[in-house]
């Protein structure tokens, strides 16, 4: 083959040979000048083996158009990279042109919205300093730095200056030049932030990328759409602080929210949600309930569970109790706070000390509160010499721990300072490691199914070997690990991404996603191999041949946390909990004062039932009573009159199905019952 000459690999395996620093817009254009109108952003990847049987020159063959988008292969392929359709190839490639349908090609839509975005403000504001703007799953944002802050009168000036650079249909030009004049020009400019971004980004030597659209130049990896004009549905939504590098030292900066579509119903069905997430938000939800509150006075993060979330919460914890000593596990309880000493042996001194609040100086030591349950476990292990034949150990608890957030991080039940791990730790033999392992993984389904989450997605957190100063252990330690958790996850065919550098500092985890109603992603539950607390601590047990051998160690949480759970909870079921989990499960409203003492005897056999039941006993309206019991998302509100009293029946009042007429006593006691056994949901 010729010098001048690249092999480029289509989804569909054929393989074209075409010219030194051919584009991928030039190969779309190939195939089809349509395709070429479509396409949004190129995905690359180094070329497979299969490229070597047989080559195709460029032009001898036509390659049909869905050929050419097969959309993106499973997996998360080594060397995977977005790259701009006017970027030269310069070497052997897998080659896919994504169109509108890939959620990778609405990211860099919206990547070039927020550059869009910096141009409008720039234009409008040209005092104004640049931070990034990256795009989220939800829209874009972009940092900046001006002293007076953004009304809603600029954040519609904004907008409208957006509309105008879309319009000229300014192309994105990717630029490059040494990192030496980059960093003296910004500085010149008064540009800290994109000097702290190339210096931490980049080292001396390196060439910077730049992206110029117009007379707008910003440093940035990329990739971008051709141009502007491909930004075709967007809106400037909202402005809020946010530190420079989160301390709350440094300059109060101005991050600015907007969202990009490709076209105006995408955008009108987006905003269509939010109006749903909103009605959902379990903080607001969580007042109107009286399910739990955060008070001012005793500090940010600190959650009050009032009684009806006190016994939603215990319910929940019951069930994950009895669930654990079902699967074998031992429940253990360990103190809030330790000596500083302990945490220095584990390694959460060194590695986790920023999430940690500070130590404690009593009389006889330094102790630190507990981020994590793990020490304490190990404590109990060790307390006792082990054989092989008293492993597995399985050690559960939901125990508090806290966690030092900054101010502006927290939010509501999601992410607090103090909360209950339903934490457990297994200890055992690296024989039996991956069984234990297959054993969360299952209990973790469980736990999903049982609370009512059908669908959940997992990744694979693994080390970085290039940041080994972020984790402890060797490389073959950190090979074996992550191998189980494969091995575990391949043998059960279950789907995962592998995310490397997003392992614990001890070991990989597979981290489990639960989606909810409305198709939101939550990280909950996580299971983790670790083989270094062990070796940390000095743990032993005896093996059949007599010898002192090291145990390894799985961590797990299934519900992650009973706080963030619950929240989890209250928005997919919009507080209408399912009837094993209402506070109250049945109201009642006697029509008159008349039939009170017969609602006091239904209320007496509902109870003995065991069903959590409330009677209203005041003096008000029938209407007025069952609106109370509609508006607090009660399952069943029973109404009685003469006639239920003369019959030993009730009316029956569904939440969502609303009156359904009068049945005996016995029949609505029997569904009752049976809904809170089997967890049913009321629709």
């Amino acid at each position: 083959m010729s010098e001048k000459t690249i092999k480029i690999q289509l989804p569909d395996g054929s393989v074209r040979e075409v010219a030194l620093g051919t584009t991928p817009y030039d190969i779309a254009m190939s195939i089809s000048p349509r395709l070429a109108a479509a396409v949004v952003v190129a995905r690359v990847r180094p070329l497979t083996p299969m490229a070597a049987a047989g080559t195709v020159a460029e032009g001898e063959e036509e390659t049909s158009e869905a050929a050419m988008y097969a959309g993106p292969q499973a997996g998360s392929a080594a060397g995977e990279r977005l790259v701009d359709l006017a970027a030269p190839l310069t070497e052997d490639i897998a080659l896919e042109l994504l169109k509108e349908t890939d959620e990778a090609a609405l990211k860099v839509v919206r990547h070039s919205a927020a550059h869009v975005m910096a141009t409008a403000i720039l234009e409008l504001f040209p005092e104004t300093k640049l931070g990034h703007g990256p795009a989220t799953d939800q829209g874009f944002f972009y940092d900046v730095y001006r002293e007076t802050p953004f009304s809603e009168a600029d954040l519609a000036a904004i907008e409208q200056k957006m509309a105008e650079v879309v319009a000229r249909d300014e192309k994105f030009v990717r630029e490059e030049e040494p990192r030496e004049k980059g960093l003296t020009d910004y500085s010149a400019q008064g540009e800290f932030m994109k000097v702290h971004f190339i210096e931490k980004f980049t080292k001396p030597g390196d060439e910077i990328s730049l992206y110029r659209n117009g007379g707008f130049v910003d440093f940035c990896r990329g990739p971008h759409v051709p141009s502007t004009g491909r930004v075709k549905a967007f809106k400037v939504t909202s402005v809020a602080g946010a530190y420079w590098l989160g301390d709350e030292k440094n300059q109060q900066l101005q991050r600015v929210y907007g969202t990009a579509f490709y076209n105006a119903k995408d955008m009108e069905a987006h905003f269509k949600r939010l109006e749903e997430i909103k009605a959902r938000d379990h903080r607001v939800l969580g007042k109107q309930l009286d399910l739990f509150s955060i008070q001012e006075v005793a500090g940010a993060g600190l959650i009050f569970w009032h009684p009806k979330g006190g016994l939603i919460r215990k319910t929940m914890e019951d069930w994950m109790r009895d669930e654990c000593i079902r699967r074998g596990y031992e429940m253990v309880f360990t103190p809030h706070i330790m000596r500083r000493e302990l945490w220095k042996i584990s390694g959460h001194e060194g590695f986790y000390s920023q999430n940690m609040y500070p130590p404690m100086e009593l009389d006889d030591a330094e102790y630190r509160l507990k981020p994590m349950n793990c020490p304490g476990h190990i404590l109990i292990y060790k307390n006792s010499p082990k054989s092989y034949r008293d492993l597995p150990q399985r050690y559960a608890e939901l125990g508090n721990v806290y966690r030092y957030e900054r101010s502006g991080t927290m939010h509501g039940l999601l992410r607090v300072r103090g909360f209950t791990q339903d934490d457990a730790h297994i200890f055992c033999t690296p024989e039996q490691i991956e069984g234990e392992i297959a054993a969360c993984v299952e209990f973790a389904d469980e736990v999903l199914k049982a609370f009512g989450f059908a669908e959940f997605k997992v990744e694979l957190s693994t080390w970085d070997p290039n940041d080994k100063k972020s984790y402890v252990g060797d490389e073959r330690h950190w090979e074996t690990a992550v191998s189980s958790l494969k091995k575990v996850l391949d043998a059960k065919g279950i789907p995962y991404r592998e995310i490397p550098g997003e392992a614990a500092f001890y070991g990989p985890k597979i981290d489990i996603k639960l989606v909810d109603v409305l198709g939101r992603l939550w990280q909950l539950s996580t299971v983790q191999f670790d083989f270094n607390l062990p070796q940390r601590f000095e743990l032993e047990y005896t093996g059949e041949d007599g010898e002192k051998h090291r145990p390894v160690m799985v961590h797990r949480a299934l519900f992650g946390s009973v706080e963030r759970f619950f929240g989890v909870l209250i928005e997919h079921y919009a507080g209408a909990f399912p009837m094993w989990l209402a506070p109250v499960q049945v109201g009642l409203v006697p029509i008159s004062e008349k039939h009170l003492e017969y609602a006091r005897s239904v209320k007496a056999k509902l109870e003995a039932q065991g069903l959590r039941v409330e009677l209203d006993e005041r003096n008000e309206k029938m209407n007025a009573k069952i609106r109370e019991f509609t508006l607090k998302k009660v399952p069943f509100v029973l109404v009685m009159g003469d006639k239920e009293a003369a019959t030993e029946a009730v009316s029956v009042r569904t939440r969502g199905k609303g009156d359904e007429g009068s049945v005996a006593m016995t029949e609505f006691i029997a569904r009752a019952v049976g809904l809170v056994e089997s967890r049913g949901v009321l629709l």
